[in-house]
Parts: structure tokens; C-alpha cells; sequence
């Protein structure tokens, strides 16, 4: 098999065919017009055929040249089209996390990301991953539970924080219900983040002599959604304690019962992606950054759970 004709000669030929002339390809390439004219002659001699007709006011192409040159021109801008593709991609970072988390977590830290990696371009996308689980095509990174059911392989995960479950409400509606002991909560207006209702059976579960049915109450799409209902007084909300942090310590909601903590069966807050991307820049700097950003959260909870045994 014959081996492929030098680069640098196929550049110098295609430019010069373009701007038909060696005056034109050497500006372009920033070569000599020597250099160009000595190229075109190698590759004439490697292919076995004459590309240009020299003449005294310049030069055309022969017939294998304008053979030649589009399939070149084609190939060039595909390898440039594709390269600048790539270029593009790894200076992408595209990021899928739940609207609950999104609105909780990580908008109110993603700037500090940005100002740490300004060579990035971050493309959020909220939402759920569905079903069919992350796809690590469309994204890089994105925010799940460590123990989502049926998850594919293979990804990878990184806990970020425990889920730690705890009920709460807003002050006022916490008196009018006269929420004293747990097993007032049977009197409650239950509020779940999701139909499942994962949250409040997870909770009864581990706390079962407190009579409530998980299977009452209302259902909201996310937990931005349920906490902002329960803080409107509408009922009892399942308080994440990192993610309803804000609430907890400006007092809009109280956790009545704050040693009775549940852990979520699903798992903490973790990062997920794609075995081939997890360990591209991009992605370390972006896991790198999340880590060191929950250190404070991590923190908290553990605190919580040694202190209350």
C-alpha cells in the first residue's frame, strides 16, 4: 500500500488551488512562495501527475488538479469543523441536577465555580434524569441519589452529603395544630416532596410508634416546592436538614422532634457521570470544586448525628 503524501504538501497544493496562485497560499500559510512551489512539486512526484500548468503570468490547474482540490477542501474543513468541535466540548461543561437540588444547592454556589474556572463554559440543564438514568452522552456530570433504583452501568458516583430527614413546619401552623409530640402528626397535613411519598415511609419506618399513614397528604413535584408550602403554613413538610438549611436557621420552619432523624433509603446527594468522562479535567475540576463546597454541609450532619447518639 502506498503511504499517504506529506501533509504540508497537500496544504500548500489545496491553498494554492483555492487562490489560484502560490502568492496567494503562501500569505495564507505564512510560508514563502518557494515553499509553496517546492510542496506542490512533492506531491506531484509522490502521485505520479502534473497539478499545475506553469505559465509565465502565474499557474492552473490541470485536469487532476481540479480533481484533486475540492476533495481536499472538503477534508480540510471537515478536519477543522470537527477539531473546533472538540476544542468547544472540552471547554463545555454541561451539567444535569434535579430542580429541588438545583434551586438549593448548587445555583447559590455556581457562580463561585465559575470564578474559579473562568476557561469553562457551564450549560446547567434542571432536571430530572427520568427513567432511562443519566445519559453521558448529553451530559457531562450530573446530580442524583447514591441509591437510585435500576441505575445503569456503567457510572460513576460520588457522595457528596448524607439525606437526613427530620419534620417540620412553619411556626404558626406548629401552633395551631398543637404539634407537642409525634403523635400529633397523625392530626397533620402531610406534605411529600414526591407521589412516592419515599419520605415520610422512610421516616415512619424508622420511627414506627408514631402512628401516622405516609399515604395521606399532598403531593409536590419537588422539595423546593413541598418546603415552600409548609413554609406558607400549609402542612408538615419532610425536611431535608442540608437542603432546608436555610429555612431551619431563619426560623420560617422548626423541626419539633430534632433527635428524630431519618436517613434516606435512597442514599446522600451524590455527583454521577460516565466512566469514559470521569476523570476529564472539566469534570475533576467540577468534582474537586462540589466536594470542597459540601465540606461545610458534610460537617453539619455529621455533627448532628454524633450529637443526637
Amino acid at each position: 500500500m502506498k503511504r499517504m503524501p506529506p501533509l504540508n504538501a497537500l496544504k500548500a497544493f489545496e491553498a494554492a488551488a483555492r487562490h489560484g496562485g502560490f502568492i496567494g497560499a503562501s500569505e495564507e500559510l505564512n510560508v514563502t512562495r518557494g515553499a509553496i512551489s517546492r510542496h506542490v512539486k512533492l506531491l506531484e512526484e509522490h502521485l505520479g501527475v502534473q497539478l499545475f500548468v506553469r505559465m509565465a503570468q502565474g499557474v492552473r490547474l490541470t485536469t487532476a488538479g481540479r480533481q484533486l482540490q475540492p476533495v481536499l477542501s472538503e477534508a480540510f474543513a471537515l478536519i477543522h469543523r470537527e477539531t473546533e468541535r472538540l476544542s468547544s466540548d472540552a471547554s463545555e461543561l454541561r451539567i444535569i441536577c434535579p430542580p429541588g437540588t438545583s434551586i438549593r444547592w448548587l445555583l447559590p454556589r455556581l457562580e463561585d465555580f465559575r470564578r474559579r474556572h473562568p476557561e469553562l463554559q457551564v450549560r446547567l440543564t434542571t432536571d430530572f434524569l427520568g427513567d432511562g438514568g443519566f445519559d453521558p452522552v448529553e451530559s457531562d456530570i450530573g446530580f442524583s441519589v447514591a441509591n437510585w433504583p435500576n441505575r445503569p452501568k456503567p457510572l460513576e458516583t460520588q457522595i457528596l452529603f448524607p439525606v437526613l430527614l427530620t419534620p417540620a413546619g412553619a411556626p404558626g401552623y406548629l401552633k395551631e395544630v398543637s404539634l407537642t409530640s409525634p403523635e400529633a402528626l397523625a392530626a397533620c397535613e402531610l406534605l411529600h416532596e414526591t407521589r412516592s411519598h419515599t419520605d415520610w415511609n422512610s421516616w415512619a419506618n424508622d420511627f414506627p410508634e408514631v402512628e401516622i399513614d405516609p399515604a395521606v397528604g399532598q403531593d409536590f413535584p419537588n422539595i423546593d416546592i413541598a418546603t415552600k408550602a409548609a413554609v406558607m403554613g400549609i402542612g408538615v413538610v419532610m425536611a431535608d436538614l442540608v437542603l432546608c438549611r436555610e429555612e431551619l436557621e431563619a426560623g420560617t420552619l422548626i423541626a419539633p422532634f430534632p433527635d428524630m432523624v431519618s436517613r434516606s433509603p435512597l442514599g446522600g446527594i451524590c455527583l454521577i457521570g460516565g466512566t469514559e468522562k470521569w476523570s476529564l479535567p472539566k469534570v475533576k475540576a467540577f468534582r474537586s470544586w462540589a466536594h470542597d463546597s459540601s465540606e461545610a454541609d458534610r460537617a453539619a450532619v455529621n455533627h448532628l448525628m454524633h450529637g443526637s447518639g
